[in-house]
């Protein structure tokens, strides 16, 4: 396919528009995501504006998260007569990205609690003599406890009750959030139950009247942010499923 002004780019001009070094566009090559549309007479690559299209194509896919062999995938259903697979497959693999993202982000904002708590603790007077047990630089005092390989695990509990959240309300020092009917208290009883054995800067209480089954969830000041990230906030749009 010949380019916008009816001639054929070479592989330094395809690079030049598309952003993209020679380099890159030669390994891309090589992994099946660009394909040249012929070769000069001197046996130089050539390409049109399929190739500018398919780059556009593989820079957001890059941008959104995904890796060379998602990105693979991708290009071949692209290629087919039909939109809806490429789409439907790039929108799987974004949801993921989200909760992934989520994910990294209460895990950031529990560090971050941790390292002001032990900034808090350090900045005080030392003890009189050699470090001991009770020295802040020693103090195995954090704000979660909950080991890093259960992390994963109890947000994947949270990201599961939080999708039958039907509205959020804020409090002071927290949010409120209203459930499903179909929420069993049982369940989130044992949910907060747990999470306030490892974080215990989070006080949680579940309330049932007329209007239902509701988790209030209150943290000080400086785990405001964290409580967003896990529970979301009062402006949450009830059109985007809370995942972590």
């Amino acid at each position: 396919m010949a380019g916008a002004d009816g001639t054929m780019l070479t592989i330094g001009q395809l690079a030049a528009r598309s952003g993209f070094t020679p380099s890159a566009l030669r390994y891309y090559e090589r992994r099946g995501l660009l394909r040249p549309a012929g070769r000069t007479a001197g046996g130089y690559r050539t390409y049109g504006d399929d190739a500018l299209a398919r780059l556009r194509f593989v820079a957001r896919a890059k941008d959104l998260g995904c890796s060379l062999d998602e990105i693979a995938e991708l290009v071949g259903l692209v290629d087919g007569d039909r939109c809806e697979p490429a789409q439907a497959r790039l929108h799987a693999l974004v949801t993921d990205r989200i909760a992934d993202a989520r994910r990294q982000r209460a895990e950031l904002a529990t560090l971050a609690i941790q390292l002001q708590e032990a900034a808090t603790a350090l900045a005080g007077e030392p003890v009189d003599g050699p470090c001991q047990p009770s020295c802040a630089c020693l103090d195995p005092a954090v704000a979660c406890t909950l080991p890093s390989e259960a992390i994963a695990g109890r947000l994947d509990d949270w990201r599961r009750l939080l999708d039958s959240v039907v509205e959020r309300r804020p409090l002071d020092g927290g949010i409120r959030l209203l459930l499903d009917p179909g929420v069993s208290p049982t369940e989130l009883w044992r949910l907060t139950t747990a999470e306030q054995t490892c974080c215990a800067f989070f006080a949680f209480a579940i309330t049932v009247d007329q209007r239902g089954v509701a988790l209030e969830v209150r943290a000080p000041a400086e785990a405001a942010e964290l409580v967003a990230t896990i529970f979301g906030s009062a402006d949450y749009s009830p059109t985007t499923r809370v995942s972590r």
